[in-house]
């Protein structure tokens, strides 16, 4: 309710200060206009435009026509068709273009206000600076400012989707990374099962054997029930908890992790199997829980993977330093060269793979850290685990961002926050809608592919394009549509109107005699003497008054104007000839009589 008062509130302003604006060039019009009538020229567009600017917004069309009738008062005053109100149809023709989305009812309003304006001229039989006027001012202030608002409606419409996108798109990366967290649980869970599971199970075996020994007494025995009881519970309990974690059924949540597994087993394999690897212990190894164990190895196996595909054939370095209270495990590989073979599999431009998401989830569950980006000597995984699990405080989930791919420069992406968490965009800048995930993750939560890539007579065949992307790329078609029509509205235009607007224009300049020579032009001479002051041509647009005026028995007489203004009307002069001699001259009012 609260929004909806707001909103009123500034579309009042909005008007208010367009009506100010439109009343202060129509006052400006009068006062220049000297003689005009108040009534008419002042006090009825004041009304009539505190009544369209309103209407702009919810009959946008209604208030062109309002306001195009201004101008038709123009065009039956006798002394100019040129007013203040051009402006007024101007303005509210952009409104037009800019909250109207559809063309085709503002073209048959803009088409019809055209034809009134014709029609009026043709009624009140105008003279050719009406014409002019109305063929060239009115129209332009009629159609330029309309494809002036819609082609800012399709800039304001672009630049919403453009964020509608960006929006939806960071939400997905968003459900990809929670999605990788919730999949890491599952597979913390089930080591717990595996790891825990197994202790209870032997614990409550032993405790069983125990029941059985002839030493004890019949309450220690029903001690040991009841502890064998409640370790049996506490299993179940654990498999249950495990089972509600779970991913869905034939999802394999511990592939990758053999249970029997250690990292040298895993180095060794890698080595096998011709990865330039080299790793090194330092200090004395303490004892480590289960959890830490395995997350120590999935460490190690998530940086392999990670630099054997994105930098195949580079060094990779493994350390493992075991301090006092925690062991730091550091996996670097080497930057691949520029035009080496590691840049054809470097695999996705930029991304965010579950792996690195899920690596960070399992190490922040154990009361650890991880760390990765771009270093001296290549790309860093660092991880530091405790010697013993521990409850990791979580104060939110940390936002997804672009993980710097290993083996790639940072340059090229951007650098991983020293925490291994995505920094937060900058508010100023557009979020990159082509950023998608690894290629590795599940298919169903890839971020969606750009819209005029996937338009490329190289996009795979059979690609299905998300609705937001289907959506941007219609509005940047309809942007490129009203762009286009904006430049060819007016080319169009130019050629029908120009040429004949030009050549009207020649002819009233050509046709002027000037008021010095008109005075030196003597009755009775002939026209071979007279001919060089006068102009090139007569005017051949005299007004009906001027041709029924009287005029010596037998005398042709021509009309010459007696100055250069195009848009106003002004006198004539009347030359008649008689056999070759200038018989009379005289002065035709510009007003009718």
């Amino acid at each position: 309710m609260l929004n909806t008062r707001t909103t009123s509130a500034r579309s009042a302003r909005g008007d208010a200060a367009l009506w100010t604006v439109l009343a202060a060039a129509t006052g400006y019009g009068f006062w220049d206009a000297g003689s005009a009538s108040l009534a008419l020229d002042l006090v009825l567009p004041l009304a009539v435009l505190a009544v369209a600017v309103p209407w702009s917004r919810r009959r946008p069309g209604a208030a062109v026509v309002l306001v195009n009738g201004l101008c038709v008062m123009g065009l039956a005053d006798a002394s100019t068709p040129g007013n203040a109100h051009v402006l007024s149809l101007a303005a509210l023709s952009c409104l037009l273009g800019a909250r109207v989305a559809e063309a085709r009812r503002p073209l048959l309003v803009l088409a019809g206000c055209a034809a009134v304006d014709l029609a009026t001229c043709a009624v009140l039989r105008a003279q050719p600076v009406w014409w002019f006027y109305a063929l060239t001012v009115l129209p332009a202030a009629l159609l330029l400012p309309w494809l002036a608002g819609r082609h800012w409606r399709g800039r304001r419409q672009l630049v919403r989707e453009g964020w509608r996108l960006a929006r939806g798109l960071e939400e997905r990366q968003h459900l990809v990374a929670e999605r990788a967290r919730l999949t890491e649980r599952a597979e913390i869970a089930a080591d717990m099962h595996d790891s825990l599971g197994h202790a209870l199970s032997l614990v409550a075996l032993r405790a069983g054997a125990l029941e059985l020994s002839p030493d004890l007494t019949d309450r220690d025995r029903a001690d040991l029930a009841d502890l064998r009881g409640t370790i049996a519970d506490a299993v179940e309990q654990v498999r249950e908890t495990v089972a509600v974690l779970q991913d869905p059924p034939g999802r394999d949540t511990g592939a990758g992790l053999p249970v029997n597994d250690t990292v040298e087993d895993l180095l060794s394999r890698a080595a096998a199997s011709g990865v330039p690897v080299r790793w090194e212990r330092r200090g004395a190894s303490p004892p480590l829980s289960c959890l830490v164990e395995r997350g120590m190895y999935r460490v190690v196996q998530e940086a392999l993977t990670n630099a054997t595909k994105h930098a195949p054939g580079c060094s990779i370095s493994v350390r493992i330093t075991h301090e006092p209270d925690r062991t730091r495990v550091s996996v670097v590989n080497a930057v691949p060269s520029a035009g080496g073979p590691a840049h054809a599999g470097a695999g996705p431009a930029s991304g965010v793979g579950r792996g690195l998401i899920g690596l960070q989830e399992r190490v922040t569950v154990l009361g650890g850290s991880l760390r990765t980006g771009s270093g001296t000597g290549g790309f860093h995984v660092t991880a530091v685990l405790p010697h013993r699990a521990t409850t990791a405080a979580r104060t939110g989930t940390p936002a997804p961002g672009p993980v710097t791919a290993p083996g790639r420069p940072a340059g090229i992406h951007g650098p991983a926050s020293p925490t291994g968490t995505a920094r937060r965009p900058d508010p100023g800048m557009v979020p990159d809608p082509r950023m998608v995930p690894d290629p590795g993750m599940a298919p169903d939560l890839r971020m969606a592919p750009d819209p005029i890539r996937a338009r490329d007579p190289d996009t795979a065949p059979g690609e299905v394009l998300p609705e937001s992307a289907e959506r941007l790329a219609s509005v940047r078609s309809d942007a490129r549509r009203r762009s286009a029509l904006a430049f060819v509205a007016p080319v169009v235009a130019a050629v029908f109107f120009v040429p004949s607007a030009v050549y009207l224009a020649w002819q009233l300049t050509t046709s002027v005699l000037p008021p010095s020579r008109y005075d030196e032009l003597t009755t009775g001479r002939p026209r071979t003497e007279l001919a060089p002051l006068l102009p090139a041509r007569a005017y051949p647009y005299p007004p009906d008054h001027a041709r029924s005026a009287p005029r010596p028995p037998g005398a042709r007489c021509e009309f010459y104007r007696s100055g250069r203004d195009l848009l106003d009307e002004v006198d004539l002069y009347r030359l008649c000839w008689s056999g070759g001699t200038l018989l009379t001259k005289d002065t035709v009012s510009a007003g009718r009589p």
